[in-house]
């Protein structure tokens, strides 16, 4: 079977990513992308500017999407959401509480590095947002440019990183939820990186078993950084437990060298992609 080029999980400024949908979209085309999912965290007004692109799908497919954070077992895991319908009701409830929980931590974040001696970067954390939600990224940039850190890591290890000062917890909700909310709206539920969750591969197979008891439906299985034998492990779940199978960069940056648009390891299970039920294939083309 030979699939379109395509990138299934990238974000843009309707989240964390450095560029506008638009932009993002021009960049696509020019790393000849031919399918595309914009799948920015807790949020589809990215991919809704897109779709007002009426790109032609000769040219470029749009697949709509978002990454949902939530909760299992009280760890942070992310569900990508594709193929959904972003005029839900549900679904928009689902995300407006969502942003209104990330606003609510992202002033928090604020008042905490202010009171490390920081400057009072709220006004330009939020003009980097460009109106999507503010999110750690985008104060570490918002530092950056006042020259108050050299770089962005350093952010994360002084101030923004796990138990650091400016560490807010947020009350996600529960995977099963991230998951009916992505069903319920026709889409499909996507478990993201796994092996980025840092767990050993027996908790991960604990995790995989209970996205997939929920109704999770593919597993992401190649994306930058996962090793060919962790890819390998990824691709033998899933086909030994009926999910489909999922790829993307995760793209978020032109700065970030180690990732572009359509950049991941090449995925060696075709016929459980998600790309079949997405296009419309039939599974022998």
């Amino acid at each position: 079977m030979v699939f379109p080029r395509y990138d299934l999980h990238c974000h843009s400024t309707a989240s964390d990513g450095a560029l506008a949908p638009e932009a993002l979209l021009s960049r696509a085309l020019d790393c000849g992308i031919e399918v595309l999912a914009l799948t920015d965290h807790d949020s589809v007004s990215g991919t809704r500017e897109l779709l007002a692109q009426q790109v032609d799908d000769d040219t470029i497919r749009i697949i709509t999407g978002t990454e949902l954070s939530c909760l299992w077992n009280g760890r942070m895991v992310h569900i990508v959401g594709l193929g959904v319908d972003i005029t839900d009701s549900a679904l928009q409830s689902y995300l407006a509480e969502i942003d209104d929980l990330r606003q609510q931590r992202a002033r928090r974040i604020s008042e905490r590095l202010v009171k490390q001696g920081l400057p009072d970067i709220w006004q330009e954390a939020q003009k980097l947002a460009a109106g999507g939600s503010i999110g750690r990224p985008h104060f570490a940039r918002a530092l950056v440019a006042a020259g108050a850190v050299k770089n962005e890591n350093q952010v994360f290890k002084r101030y923004l990183g796990t138990g650091k000062p400016a560490d807010v917890k947020m009350q996600w909700p529960e995977m099963s939820a991230a998951i009916n909310v992505i069903r319920d709206s026709g889409g499909i539920a996507v478990l993201a990186h796994p092996t980025k969750y840092d767990m050993t591969f027996t908790k991960l197979r604990l995790l995989m078993s209970a996205f997939a008891e929920q109704g999770g439906q593919a597993i992401e299985v190649s994306y930058p950084g996962v090793s060919p034998d962790h890819r390998r492990e990824l691709e033998k779940y899933a086909s030994e437990n009926g999910l489909m199978v999922s790829a993307g960069s995760d793209f978020h940056s032109p700065s970030y060298n180690w990732t572009e648009l359509g950049r991941y390891p090449a995925v060696r299970s075709e016929s459980n992609h998600v790309l079949i039920p997405l296009l419309g294939l039939a599974a022998s083309e």
